[in-house]
């Protein structure tokens, strides 16, 4: 099975463009991303770039989105979710998601935006969490809805259920990484796991519960299907 990414806002040549613009933010900071300066580098016209990005903050804002499409979940609607092929969703989401985050654009992003909260008018912050975060956030809402749909999670409030899966994730790694932490990507894969596993410890219903017991007896990962 494979689980696209969802970057279908944009075409894959908008892609390279705010890839590019990405990479002049990380570089020079946000006053190397310029109108002209993007031009130059993703070798296309201002004209191109107002007419699919608007003014500036539609360029930031596309670049997030772009940015927060990296991290992939379940949207595919009438998909009937199986113990594994849920446990695979939730383990790509914390995945991608401790990639994203630990990534030098997704920090250089973070501080930036920590860096103008205090002056009048900067929009970073907000277009972050309206364009990053919470575009994350509807789309593993998402996939917890489709898994309770399907009898395989069970929970009162959705947004609670959501908020202890991302701090099972992330906890406070994202804090030491913003700080100066050198974050342990070889180990992503290990916490991706142990995190699903307590989430679905915490909120899965007896045919996941009876799953996980399963593979634990067995000593076999409760999902090893590969992804393209």
């Amino acid at each position: 099975m494979s689980i696209d990414n969802q970057t279908s806002e944009f075409t894959p040549r908008q892609n390279a463009v705010l890839a590019e613009a990405l990479r002049l933010l990380v570089e020079g900071g946000d006053k190397a991303v310029t109108t002209a300066g993007l031009a130059r580098a993703a070798n296309c016209s201002k004209e191109s770039l107002y007419k699919w990005f608007g003014d500036r903050d539609g360029l930031l804002s596309a670049m997030i989105s772009y940015q927060a499409s990296k991290v992939r979940t379940f949207e595919r609607p009438g998909e009937r979710l199986t113990v594994a092929t849920l446990t695979e969703h939730l383990d790509v989401f914390a995945r991608d998601l401790l990639e994203v985050l630990a990534g030098d654009v997704s920090l250089a992003l973070n501080r930036l935006a920590i860096g103008q909260s205090s002056r009048d008018g900067s929009k970073l912050g907000t277009l972050l969490l309206e364009r990053g975060r919470r575009q994350i956030d509807r789309r593993a809402r998402a996939l917890l809805d489709a898994g309770q749909r399907d009898g395989l999670l069970r929970f009162g409030d959705g947004e609670d259920a959501y908020r202890t899966l991302y701090g099972l994730i992330v906890s406070d790694l994202h804090v030491r990484m913003l700080l100066g932490e050198a974050p342990q990507t070889h180990k992503f894969g290990a916490r991706a796991t142990k995190a699903v596993s307590a989430f679905l410890a915490l909120y899965g219903t007896d045919r996941v519960l009876a799953g996980l017991d399963g593979a634990s007896r067995s000593g076999s990962p409760t999902n090893n299907i590969h992804h393209n």
